[in-house]
């Protein structure tokens, strides 16, 4: 009689499934840490006066409203006179790190455009970067603020002379007729320091309205007069009163037949006065201009008021 063998039952060697959760764990940190790496551009240094607000792995860097960065560390600078901010570039940012690139903290403010930075009351305070050109660099000092907005190239250039800045800031709007035909774009001391030079620019549909004896005046804020006949205020809009502005006006021909005054050249001065005379607020002179420049937003003015009635 034979006696059938017994089988034997080997268990199957695995990995034991308390090691399953780290290594998968792993495995998924290592991933992350992989696309870090790869994703991650160069790291800029960013020395601001003043870092209130800004955050270690909160604070973002951003350009266009898309973000390029992340604020890494912030630290005191050994002197105590201001913070270094370490911002880690995304790789597809790295352009940025230029030699000219100019940072800046953007922070909620109200300006004669409205409110800007008002996003960041929720989101907490950002930095800014306007892109420049140069060499690669690593080191950058900081804006406490927006940088002037760049030059246009298109339009015409002229300077007033001032005894003193005023209200006037870039961006302040030069009106002709209480319409908006400019803006300033920047302002410096006088070569013998005794006057303000503050450059503006006027659109090229509206750059032949200023003449070499056109008269300037300041158009910020307000004048409130009172007199026999009552009281009289005078504002040329809310947005020179926020930011202050510059208006022009310019003569008619001496002579009813003959022609107006030559236009004026790139970067010719003129004077600033404090408020216009009577007689400038009631020159009407016949200058043709060119609307349809000034951007495809803008239709072209009608050429007189007959032009308005046929279309109706």
């Amino acid at each position: 009689m034979t006696t059938s063998a017994t089988p034997k039952i080997s268990r199957a060697t695995s990995l034991p499934l308390i090691w399953i959760v780290p290594l998968i764990a792993l495995l998924l940190g290592g991933w992350m840490i992989f696309r870090a790496v790869r994703d991650h551009g160069p790291e800029v240094t960013i020395e601001f006066e003043d870092g209130t607000g800004v955050e270690a792995g909160k604070t973002q860097l951003k350009h266009k409203g898309s973000t390029v960065g992340t604020v890494t560390s912030v630290d005191m600078k050994p002197d105590l006179s201001g913070v270094i901010v370490r911002v880690q570039l995304q790789k597809s940012a790295a352009a940025l790190a230029r030699r000219d690139s100019r940072f800046w903290i953007v922070r909620p403010e109200i300006g004669f455009s409205g409110v800007t930075g008002l996003d960041t009351l929720l989101t907490g305070v950002q930095l800014a970067v306007r892109p420049g050109e140069g060499d690669l660099a690593e080191n950058f000092t900081g804006l406490e603020k927006a940088p002037p907005p760049v030059p246009s190239k298109q339009g015409r250039s002229f300077f007033i002379q001032s005894d003193r800045l005023g209200s006037l800031n870039p961006g302040s709007p030069v009106f002709y007729r209480e319409v908006k035909v400019g803006e300033v774009e920047a302002s410096r001391l006088a070569d013998d320091a005794t006057s303000v030079l503050i450059r503006f620019r006027v659109e090229s549909a509206y750059a032949d309205l200023v003449r070499t004896d056109s008269r300037f005046w300041n158009a910020g804020g307000f004048s409130f007069k009172v007199g026999l006949l009552g009281a009289e205020l005078k504002n040329t809009s809310l947005e020179s009163l926020v930011s202050g502005g510059i208006a022009f006006a310019t003569p008619e021909p001496s002579d009813k037949n003959g022609p107006l005054a030559p236009a004026a050249k790139e970067e010719t001065v003129f004077k600033l006065q404090t408020e216009p005379e009577k007689d400038w607020l009631n020159w009407r002179p016949k200058i043709s201009i060119r609307p349809e420049e000034s951007g495809p937003d803008q239709n072209p003015a009608p050429k007189d008021l007959s032009d308005v009635m046929k279309a109706k």
